[in-house]
């Protein structure tokens, strides 16, 4: 079966708009709501947008966003050709007049809002049917990239694509993957439970991804809840939370057991919160990390304790180049996300693996992958999205795809990146022979 994001050069699917009137989930009639904006006879009024959105998105239209919704129509009339639900997500892809194709992309809050809207042009990904098309697609100038695919079986690893998958590279929300270990090695030891709390304080909000940045000074939120966030909605303040939780040092020890090839770069272990702080604040600051050794990062972040001052307006160039990032290869990202299938697999509770496979990124085949885990990670000038895939006999397969550029514009939104993810999972290589 194929499968197709949006943004690919599929066909139109006649049934695209049938599926989606027919999904009556909460992302499906937030989705349907979210096209009739678009499609119905008459533009929405600004009172009847404000019950569907988190107020942070609205306030960032402060001449309201009925007039974008009012722009974004005048493309039209539209046609719905596909629709892809994954999680909270959603992807619609639009036919204008002259057969003019657009992408609209939803995401929900976890309250049921929706937290993300937007429309832009679709996003053209090339079928992969052999690893030089791959190899075609992620090769352009500026942009360093690079990408790992194998197969695990019986204990053995086997490599059937390999680009540059021993280079340590930037690697944004990736991170959470330790973060995700090291809290399920606390919970199998018994000094963490999944119904213990966190509480969220200024020196703890961090920027978005995911939403909890948002609750008032003192909410609690359970373990459980909190690293769900982490991982399916790659929520900053979560993982910071879990981080507070746990102790640097306690993280630092799973990037080692995780099998990461050079620890000192993940060391200290940076929280997003500092990322923000330090990438974006202080020019000083970010000049004297950049030339600290560790000892002396170590000292930095001591001093910079407390709320951050870093907007989200902030960020702009790129400072993965100073050591502002987590750096993984290929190969350290697959084997943490093995070691973590291992902890999901001794995990009885099955919390773990509910966690991990909560979010897919794309669709999924669940009859040829019934059990998928994946992470995604970007930050200014970086990009990533990693999966661990099962078949159906429990033969493990993973692909990675990494890339970083000095210029943010290069590397855009991510879809372009995700969608060869999808194209490389439907191409049935992940069956083939190693390079």
């Amino acid at each position: 079966m194929m499968i197709d994001l949006p943004g690919s050069d599929a066909s139109v699917h006649p049934d695209a708009q049938a599926a989606l009137d027919g999904d009556l989930t909460p992302l499906g009639r937030r989705t349907h709501w979210a096209v009739e904006l678009l499609t119905a006879p008459a533009a929405p009024r600004e009172e009847d947008l404000s019950g569907a959105f988190v107020p942070v998105f609205l306030a960032r239209h402060p001449q309201g966003f009925a007039a974008t919704v009012g722009q974004w129509r005048g493309l039209g009339p539209f046609t719905v050709t596909d629709y892809q639900p994954v999680a909270h997500k959603s992807w619609v892809t639009l036919e204008g007049p002259a057969g003019v194709r657009s992408n609209l992309s939803l995401t929900l809050d976890s309250t049921g809002l929706i937290r993300v809207l937007h429309l832009g042009p679709e996003v053209v990904t090339p079928e992969v049917r052999a690893w030089e098309d791959l190899d075609r697609a992620l090769e352009q100038p500026g942009v360093t990239w690079s990408a790992l695919v194998t197969r695990e079986q019986d204990g053995v690893t086997r490599t059937l694509y390999a680009k540059d998958a021993d280079r340590p590279m930037p690697n944004g929300s990736s991170y959470k993957l330790y973060l995700m270990r090291a809290l399920a090695q606390a919970v199998a030891a018994g000094s963490v439970r999944w119904d213990d709390r966190v509480t969220v304080t200024p020196a703890l909000r961090s920027l978005p991804t995911g939403d909890m940045q948002e609750l008032p000074d003192g909410t609690r939120v359970g373990v459980r809840e909190t690293a769900y966030k982490m991982i399916a909605m790659s929520d900053n303040t979560a993982a910071d939370l879990i981080q507070d939780l746990l102790g640097r040092d306690a993280v630092e020890r799973a990037v080692v057991e995780g099998g990461h090839s050079d620890p000192s770069l993940l060391r200290p272990f940076l929280t997003s919160h500092e990322v923000f702080e330090i990438g974006w604040g202080d020019p000083g600051t970010r000049a004297e990390w950049a030339s600290a050794d560790e000892d002396g990062r170590r000292r930095l972040l001591e001093r910079i304790e407390g709320p951050m001052t870093v907007r989200g307006s902030d960020l702009g160039p790129t400072v993965h180049q100073q050591g502002l990032d987590w750096h993984m290869s290929a190969w350290d990202v697959t084997r943490v996300l093995s070691a973590l299938a291992d902890d999901a697999v001794r995990d009885a509770s099955g919390v773990v693996d509910g966690i991990l496979t909560a979010y897919p990124g794309v669709p999924v085949d669940s009859a040829r992958w019934p059990r998928v885990v994946f992470k995604g990670g970007s930050c200014p000038g970086v990009m990533m999205f990693c999966w661990l895939l099962e078949d159906p006999a429990g033969v493990r397969h993973t692909l990675v795809l990494q890339q970083c550029a000095d210029d943010q514009k290069l590397i855009g939104d991510g879809q372009f990146l995700r969608g060869m993810g999808a194209r490389v999972i439907e191409s049935g290589l992940l069956g083939g022979t190693s390079r």
